[in-house]
């Protein structure tokens, strides 16, 4: 853990001080046209990448991703460590060297392009700020570098130090700034480069829970305010639901599902991203499919109970094995003529609002109930739920979620 832990890092300052160099332009940029307010420039923005791959050393990191980042948009990437949703973002910033496939900006092909004239500004987990600068030389060193105006620098600082609000810090080492002030002089940096697309690699993942939430909340403002199009990599999936425009789900370098927070949520495309989305995160009980008519299904789980879905599939058949899964919210106290799963209840998790009571089905498999905030179960009581039929999600066999016309396979 501790060499993994020790390379990721030096790698990430690699990317850093090599990101830091390629920067500025060797020309100077071209003056951008100004929005009715007279405050910050408005460019378009349109990425599309094409069967994209990359691998090292015979090893498959990045498995053909096709994907469209609209103008405007507030695009992440969520999965867990090793999913490739960093390296993807690397590839699209010209860090990394692609294997296979295109990368487009507004039409223009950009797959070799260098970093510095790809029109993109990245902003790192490790702020890679130059520790003997100030904060304003921090945030003007790339276009000091170009030879912008001196006049033009200090508009765009100004205008990026109103924005993030640094204006008082402005003389400031890093070293006498916080966690949350040193990033946003980095998003700072970011800003006064105006840069068609930003990208975030999990820039948040350095601060404490209550600084998260804030920066958070800023970075939201943000995009607001800039109307500018972003993309954010992080394993936080409360960043992603909470953040996006449109979610990616990536897994082993593949995307697994993409589309609005809520899409996802309400409707996983298989069982993956059911699991991985939300928290605490859906319950999943075992079972085999027992009915299939042009009403729905019925499926017997291995808990002992069995429950008719309004849900259809194309290539059910009796006998099939299937998962049912249902989100915390969506399971309650039993009431007469419920249909009931018996469990046992283990530990409770109090939060004020809402309480999170944790239960065993006889058959070993864990749940989570959400129920209010004064309410609790006695570790070791029986207990009888309902589940929604309504609410409850079917996969196959493969993990697919099923969702079309009923079709029994012969």
């Amino acid at each position: 853990m501790d060499v993994n832990d020790n390379a990721g890092r030096q790698e990430k300052r690699v990317a850093c001080q090599f990101f830091a160099s390629k920067l500025a332009p060797t020309e100077k940029p071209a003056r951008l046209n100004l929005n009715k307010n007279n405050r910050r420039p408005i460019t378009m923005a349109n990425l599309k990448i094409k069967n994209l791959q990359k691998g090292f050393e015979g090893f498959s990191i990045i498995k053909g991703i096709d994907l469209e980042v609209n103008d405007k948009e507030f695009v992440v990437f969520v999965g867990p460590s090793g999913c490739g949703k960093s390296t993807l973002l690397r590839l699209i910033a010209g860090l990394e060297e692609v294997s296979g496939g295109t990368i487009e900006l507004d039409g223009r092909d950009i797959t070799e392009v260098s970093p510095a004239k790809r029109d993109l500004a990245m902003v790192f987990q490790t702020y890679a700020l130059y520790p003997h600068m100030s904060v304003r030389k921090n945030m003007s060193f790339a276009l000091d570098l170009a030879g912008v105006a001196k006049a033009e620098v200090e508009k765009k600082v100004s205008e990026a130090a109103r924005i993030l609000e640094l204006g008082p810090m402005l003389e400031r080492k890093p070293k006498q700034l916080s966690g949350g002030q040193r990033q946003r002089v980095a998003i700072g940096r970011a800003i006064v480069r105006n840069p068609k697309i930003f990208l975030f690699d999990e820039p948040l993942s350095n601060l404490d829970a209550a600084l998260r939430v804030q920066m958070r909340l800023e970075l939201l403002r943000l995009h607001k305010e800039l109307q500018a199009t972003m993309i954010y990599v992080t394993h936080d999936q409360v960043e992603a639901m909470t953040m996006a425009d449109k979610v990616v789900v990536l897994s082993g370098g593949k995307i697994e599902q993409v589309g609005s927070p809520l899409d996802l949520y309400h409707q996983p495309a298989n069982l993956f991203v059911a699991g991985f989305l939300g928290t605490p995160k859906m319950g999943f009980l075992k079972g085999k499919v027992s009915r299939v008519d042009s009403q729905g299904c019925e499926v017997q789980l291995d808990a002992g109970t069995r429950i008719n879905l309004p849900l259809s599939g194309s290539h059910l058949s009796v006998g099939g094995a299937v998962t049912l899964g249902i989100r915390p919210e969506h399971l309650e106290l039993a009431k007469p003529g419920d249909c009931t799963l018996q469990v046992t209840a283990d530990v409770s998790e109090r939060l004020g609002s809402d309480t999170f009571c944790h239960v065993l089905t006889s058959s070993g498999e864990a749940l989570t109930m959400r129920v209010r905030g004064d309410l609790a179960s006695r570790y070791g009581e029986t207990l009888s739920l309902h589940l929604d039929a309504q609410h409850c999600h079917l996969f196959d066999a493969d993990g697919v979620a099923l969702t079309r016309p009923l079709r029994v396979a012969a």
